[in-house]
């Protein structure tokens, strides 16, 4: 799949497509049985892994989550279809999205859909968040993903 191309509907699926089709991605989809824990189940979590091994000492590059984890509930994604995407943008990124540093803190309403906001909890270290992408921010979110993705892959290769 080209990176670029258009994605006709931003669902949760696609997205994981999206991602996972860059080369040296590695797409970790906890689930039953798998050893991971129950909260992450039906989550998405993306690293730059050209090995295949999830990094010991690296965070994912983005994430989808489709709940609300404890002390992560303002997205309110106990909504009925509701999903978050994650995004470590850095902070020269999310500077130029929010228009402030990331330890600046942000009060808006991260429950509002289809917009670019300051994630509701890992704002404060760079992350920018989309609670159910759509038309107006499909544009930006991949090339968001695509920003975060070779920001991975330099440090990575550093």
């Amino acid at each position: 799949m080209d990176f670029n191309a258009k994605l006709e509907a931003m669902t949760f699926d696609d997205l994981i497509a999206h991602v996972a089709s860059l080369d040296g991605t590695l797409a970790v989809l906890p689930q039953p049985g798998d050893g991971t824990p129950e909260i992450a189940w039906g989550d998405a979590f993306f690293y730059y892994a050209p090995d295949g091994l999830v990094p010991e000492r690296t965070q994912p590059f983005a994430t989808i989550v489709t709940k609300n984890y404890p002390g992560d509930e303002r997205s309110r994604l106990d909504r009925p279809g509701a999903f978050r995407v994650n995004i470590a943008a850095g902070k020269e990124t999310f500077t130029a999205w929010t228009g402030h540093a990331p330890r600046e803190g942000d009060t808006g309403d991260p429950s509002v859909t289809d917009t670019v906001l300051a994630h509701p909890v890992y704002g404060t270290v760079g992350w920018l968040a989309v609670v159910n992408p759509g038309a107006r921010t499909e544009s930006a979110v991949r090339e968001l993903l695509r920003a975060a993705y070779d920001r991975a892959r330099r440090l990575r290769e550093k």
